[in-house]
């Protein structure tokens, strides 16, 4: 895996603790030498590796080894128990030369480096006095012999150095510091001086304020982000630089994998300390850590240049951020602007060439073709689309090398990569040749951009007169003025064109939608025909009451997938169907039924339809706040009331279940839920996309659309989301348990939604949440081409496109300039109720809702966009129209 992938973390864990319980210990040396050439280790493995080799080393030349090894290991994460360990080991070697010293100098640059963690520094200074006080021993005269000036001496200075560690202590806010305190009135033979009584006290008083943030650092869970950001902003108002970089250290050591949170460390260190040693190995952690964030590659070139390094050096930390992995296009074309923008500041353009210009100039053309192959390659996208990098490399050279024949070569290269129609593009050009060029140059360009403009031609067109108007000769403001109106006039023809054949193509569509209408009512009447003879004969004076009768009472008829305007979508259908307050018409009460015998057959089909005598209950839109929307319901559910009540009884008291039936009497898979109370309407949300006999069902709030025009069901982002993933080319098998198994391997997994049909069935499709971006950019590299049940998956950050809302106001329907859908009787207009009037002088109007024997009926629900006025006719259009045939 490793030799496919080196940068998978888990890998080398778990080699590593392969390696480790089989007992092959130059595998395993060789195997944390590669984990740590690419990433920096934790204070665990650290451990692990110093104690292995500890135990190995025996000759003075393998303990030379462990020092390095030690140098190494506190240069990763700022860690108290590996100094600790450092410090201790390094007391082993006191017997060979200056090996006092060296163990003063390790734990000196460990009481630097810790000495201020509030929670485990008192440790290291106990250690060290331990230290002083062995040597103190050492030092003391044999019992009954009297010291000589020499060895008095030595034992006044080491004293001293004892005293002096006290008193450094006493004057650092730690825990137990009572008890130190205790123990250095008993050791010390003088009282102790009021000065380090004083500063014992004000740090007494600061360890009580830290108090607070270190109890909440121990009670909350990793990764304990916020309370050390809260620490932080503490320390930050205290203002010691030491205590804020141990805080920040502190707080990097388990949020390591947090962007953001290098980021602010190394605004701080670049602003405030500005220590050349400490802010490079800093940013040097950051990109090891997060090397996919551009981010901290750009600060870290930023930081290398202002404190002077080497420009080798420099370009090599630049092509291992090209090796990183970005995980946007754009990204690399942010490196590389940040790179160029380095080397530009390298050239003394004073000269007329330089190897610094000559760099920066290859530098321009390398970009420029990486950007092409390579990330265009991956990405399937440029990230640069219009040639930042191009434009600023034209810039370069026509105002800091003064060769504008280089820039326009450049410019025109811009303008054929697909700029060309865009205004913005030309005029960027004509402002750098208005600057540097000449007028002859301006007027060119501006001539071509007149030609070629397609967004806002009138814009340039104007420029190009401007232009004329201030420096050009009557032949150049009259070729001006031809050229502008002629593109203008072809503009307008174009777009007069664009219209009549949008026009054109909504009268298509209306007439393909009034021919589907007809064919509908053709097949209804054959059905109704053919009813008519299999079914009881009725009397001659029932028939057309009957007839005229049931036209206006029963219901429109509803769209069926594939035979209206467009298929509907969710909402489509929860508007129709009544989610934002609409119901069906409700049936008259003086409603007749056909007379005739009835026969014994017909008595089951009688009891299958009995639905239909159920009274319909409009739905009250003033209890929208009680009420949700149940819908992608099974048709085959045998008692919806019943079974809605059950499973939604645990959210509160159910105040009346309305399930929605279709003419036939069979339930059409939706209804209505209102509870007592609205917070258990609320609650009731919690059970969207529960699985109900096989299906997701959809729970929703009802409102009313019409009041709430910005009201949207879909209840999950469509925006970029970087702690989010999206998984495809799951096989269809996958569980949610499964996949969960795959994900938390890189990172603390929030939530897992797998994407089915409305059948419930999957789609092969996921969205995994991450704690945080960082969890889910490492996964992105690790997961993304891994093999799930001989399937490879895609794995990309939550991003997903833009819905591409069409120019007419509902997609697959008439246009604005087709007329309006007309609302007709109960069952559609019939052959024999066809209208007289001509399709372009039909109005849509709302629908008067007809009073019959007191009793209102409800209205079909009609689209909630506002009609557009079609164009009036005159008398002779009119004519024209009735006599075409």
């Amino acid at each position: 895996k490793l030799s496919i992938n080196a940068f998978d973390y888990n890998c080398h864990l778990d080699l590593i603790k392969l390696l480790r319980q089989e007992g092959e210990l130059v595998k395993l040396r060789r195997a944390r030498q590669k984990m740590s050439e690419l990433f920096p280790l934790t204070e665990e493995i650290w451990l692990d590796w110093l104690k292995d080799e500890i135990k190995m080393a025996s000759e003075s030349s393998e303990r030379e080894k462990v020092y390095e090894l030690f140098e190494r290991a506190v240069k990763d994460y700022i860690c108290p128990e590996i100094w600790l360990e450092y410090a201790q080991y390094s007391i082993g070697g006191i017997g060979q030369e200056g090996g006092i010293e060296k163990v003063r100098s390790i734990f000196e640059r460990a009481l630097t480096a810790v000495g201020l963690h509030v929670t485990k520094g008192t440790a290291l200074w106990e250690a060290y006095r331990e230290f002083e006080n062995a040597i103190l021993e050492t030092a003391q005269p044999a019992p009954g012999s009297v010291p000589s000036p020499e060895q008095q001496q030595m034992l006044c200075s080491q004293l001293e150095k004892i005293h002096t560690l006290f008193r450094r202590q006493l004057g650092i806010p730690l825990l137990d510091m009572e008890a130190s305190f205790a123990e250095y009135e008993e050791w010390s033979e003088d009282p102790i001086p009021e000065t380090i009584i004083k500063n014992y006290k004000k740090a007494l008083q600061q360890l009580e304020k830290c108090k607070p943030y270190e109890e909440a650092l121990l009670g909350a869970e990793t990764p304990k982000l916020a309370e050390y950001q809260a620490y932080i902003d503490f320390e930050m108002k205290a203002g010691d630089p030491a205590r804020i970089q141990l805080i920040y250290e502190r707080a990097l050591a388990e949020n390591c994998l947090v962007p953001d949170l290098w980021a602010r460390y190394n605004q701080y260190l670049d602003r405030q300390l500005k220590v050349k040693e400490l802010v490079l190995s800093a940013h040097d952690r950051a990109v090891r850590n997060c090397p996919w964030t551009v981010g901290l590659w750009i600060r870290y070139l930023l930081a290398m240049e202002r404190h002077r390094v080497d420009h080798s050096i420099i370009s090599e930390m630049f092509e291992k951020a090209l090796n990183a992995g970005f995980i946007q296009a754009t990204d690399y074309v942010e490196i590389w602007q940040a790179y160029l923008d380095y080397l530009r500041r390298r050239v003394d353009f004073t000269q007329d060439s330089s190897k610094e210009l000559e760099d920066l100039r290859s530098a321009f053309a390398r970009a420029v073709e990486y950007l092409k192959q390579e990330v265009e390659e991956r990405f399937s996208e440029s990230g640069d689309p219009s040639c930042t990098i191009m434009q600023n490399w034209a810039r370069v050279e026509a105002r800091l090398c003064n060769n504008m024949q280089k820039a326009r070569e450049l410019w025109d290269n811009i303008m054929t990569k697909g700029n060309a129609k865009y205004a913005n593009m030309w005029l960027e050009y004509y402002n750098l040749e208005r600057a540097h060029g000449d007028t002859q140059h301006c007027r060119k360009a501006l001539h071509r951009a007149v030609q070629c403009t397609s967004d806002y031609p009138e814009h340039v067109c104007e420029v190009l007169l401007t232009l004329e108007r201030i420096e050009g000769t009557l032949e150049d403001w009259d070729a001006a003025v031809q050229k502008t109106e002629n593109r203008l006039a072809r503009v307008n023809e174009q777009r007069a064109k664009a219209a009549e054949k949008e026009a054109a193509l909504a009268k298509q569509e209306e007439e393909k939608a009034e021919q589907r209408k007809q064919a509908r009512a053709e097949k209804k009447a054959s059905k109704k025909a053919k009813k008519t003879r299999i079914g009881d004969k009725r009397k001659a004076d029932d028939d057309d009451e009957g007839e005229w009768g049931q036209e206006e009472e029963e219901q429109p008829s509803k769209r069926h997938k594939g035979e209206g305007d467009s298929v509907l979508l969710e909402e489509d259908m929860e508007v129709e169907t009544g989610l934002f307050g609409r119901s069906g018409p409700e049936k008259p009460a003086n409603q007749k039924e056909p007379k005739g015998p009835e026969k014994p057959e017909n008595q089951k089909e009688k009891a299958s339809t009995s639905r239909k005598d159920i009274p319909k209950v409009l739905h009250d839109s003033s209890k929208d706040h009680v009420t949700v929307f149940v819908s992608n319901l099974s048709y085959n559910m045998a008692d919806p009331e019943v079974k809605l009540k059950e499973l939604f009884e645990s959210c509160g008291e159910v105040a009346e279940i309305r399930p929605v039936f279709s003419n036939r009497g069979t339930f059409r898979g939706y209804c209505y839920v209102e509870f007592k109370e609205e917070k258990s309407a609320l609650q009731a949300l919690d059970l969207d996309r529960k699985v109900v006999e096989g299906r997701p069902m959809f729970v929703s709030p009802c409102v009313d659309k019409n009041k709430n025009p910005d009201f949207k069901v879909f209840r999950y982002s469509t925006t970029l989301e970087k702690h989010k993933l999206f998984i495809s080319g799951l096989p269809f098998s996958c569980t949610k348990e499964e996949l969960e198994d795959v994900c938390k391997a890189h990172g603390n997994v929030k939530d897992i939604r797998l994407v089915t049909n409305r059948a419930g069935k999957p789609k092969g499709l996921a969205y995994v949440e991450y704690e945080n971006e960082a969890q889910a950019s490492q996964a992105v590299l690790k997961m993304d081409g891994l093999t799930v049940k001989d399937h490879v998956i895609k794995v990309a950050i939550s991003n997903p496109p833009l819905r591409k809302l069409p120019d007419k106001p509902e997609a697959g329907r008439a246009s604005q300039f087709a007329v309006p859908r007309q609302v007709y009787g109960a069952r559609g207009k019939g052959r024999t109720q066809l209208s007289m009037m001509p399709r372009a002088l039909q109005r849509q109007s709302n629908p008067v809702a007809k009073a019959e024997n007191g009793m209102v009926q409800n209205s079909p629900a009609t689209s909630s966009e506002p009609p557009e006025e079609p164009k009036k006719m005159s008398n002779a259009d009119f004519a024209k129209m009735l006599l075409k045939k």
